[in-house]
């Protein structure tokens, strides 16, 4: 559609898209965006599992898995592996999701064999020296002392405890779980995750095909036969009606959610829109208006779309004065019951549909974030073609 600005009138919005290019290797599936206008390499790749193959009393220890991989491996100790990468100007990094375990790396291309080499000494022989081990386990420890220290956290815990009981998804790393993780439950979780199979990968930067086949040989070839296992699936969501949790101070802290749309849905558009209107579209989002603008009754208030295991949750969060709770609850409802009756207005409907079509160009800025939404991308079942498809489904 087109759009006027300062009175000039600007074309409609053309579709989006970028030359990907997939391949498979050694088992792997990978998508390939080639630029070489900058001459930088990165990398992303995933397995699935992450926090879901933490056992009940070990949540927390697939995080610590993840962070001491780049804390030492084969004969480098955490200093020297740490120097080795800052000397090569190599980012390496390794995270737990709720339902992957992630790796990935940039570097200059020229240093393209040492990020290689020590991403793949990461995975293939990681150290877990007793001193390593303690620094990473008592900050995160830590971290999580401050943590429930928050009452915007202890909402979020009880609002997925509630919604998902029984489920990892519904259980989160406590400072007992954490300092209860051995050497054995972190060399576990290793050694399930970094397999040779049920790899995803996204590459972008001043890599072609062949190039990126080598890395993929170089990067897995090494780990262990056979896939992690896979997630348990999600339930619905349990309809848990209101959780209280009593802490002292003046502010309520509100977490509120339901399911949504699966991202597989034809829907999914369409339910973007909504969420942006409703609640993602900041101080333009109906809830913003209506709670903060029109009644002053909080600082920010908003709710979005949240994909885990192939699902999908509408999440919202709101902090009010203890006095106000009520009103502001009855606020929300309100909104919500509204848009479901009556959907959004034709200018709420333009302006959201010209946001996301509009912003998608913005994630693709660097080979760092390409590589992240391509795997992203992966992760929930998309095909090349879909990002050249949004902007027409989005109108």
């Amino acid at each position: 559609m087109s759009e006027t600005i300062f009175g000039v009138t600007l074309p409609p919005r053309r579709g989006f898209s970028v030359p990907i290019q997939v391949l498979t290797h050694r088992g792997v599936t990978a998508w390939l965006v080639e630029e070489r206008s900058v001459p930088v390499v990165s990398l992303a790749w995933s397995w699935p599992g992450g926090a879901a193959h933490e056992a009940a009393g070990r949540e927390g220890v697939a995080g610590l898995a993840a962070r001491l991989l780049t804390e030492g491996a084969g004969d480098l100790r955490a200093t020297a592996f740490s120097d080795a990468l800052r000397d090569a100007g190599v980012s390496l990094d390794f995270s737990a999701q709720r339902d992957v375990f992630q790796g990935g790396f940039r570097a200059l291309a020229d240093a393209l064999p040492e990020a290689t080499r020590l991403a793949r000494l990461a995975m293939g022989a990681p150290r877990l020296d007793a001193d390593a081990l303690d620094r990473v386990q008592a900050q995160a420890v830590a971290a999580a002392r401050r943590q429930l220290e928050s009452p915007g956290t202890i909402a979020r815990r009880a609002f997925w405890e509630a919604a998902f009981p029984g489920h990892p998804v519904g259980r989160m790393a406590t400072p007992e779980s954490l300092a209860a993780a051995t050497r054995d439950d972190i060399a576990a979780i290793q050694a399930g995750q970094l397999r040779r199979e049920g790899i995803m990968l996204a590459a972008s930067g001043a890599l072609d095909a062949d190039g990126l086949r080598a890395l993929i040989e170089a990067l897995f070839d090494d780990l262990p036969a056979g896939a992690p296992d896979a997630p348990p699936e999600l339930p619905p969501m349990a309809g848990f009606g209101r959780v209280d949790r009593a802490m002292p101070g003046p502010q309520a802290n509100m977490v509120f959610g339901q399911d949504a749309l699966p991202p597989s849905d034809p829907g999914w558009e369409a339910s973007q829109v909504v969420m942006r209107v409703l609640g993602s579209g900041g101080f333009g989002s109906r809830l913003m208006e209506r709670v903060r603008e029109q009644r002053g009754l909080t600082y920010g208030i908003g709710a979005g779309l949240d994909i885990l295991m192939g699902r999908a949750v509408i999440q919202g969060f709101v902090a009010t004065d203890n006095a106000t709770a009520g009103e502001v609850w009855r606020l929300v409802r309100e909104a919500w019951a509204e848009m479901a009756a009556e959907g959004p207005t034709q200018d709420e409907l333009e302006e959201a549909v010209a946001f996301l079509a509009g912003s998608l160009p913005l994630q693709f800025t660097d080979s760092r974030r390409s590589a992240q939404v391509l795997l992203g991308l992966q992760q929930v079942g998309r095909s090349p073609e879909w990002l050249a498809g949004r902007a027409a489904r989005l109108a």
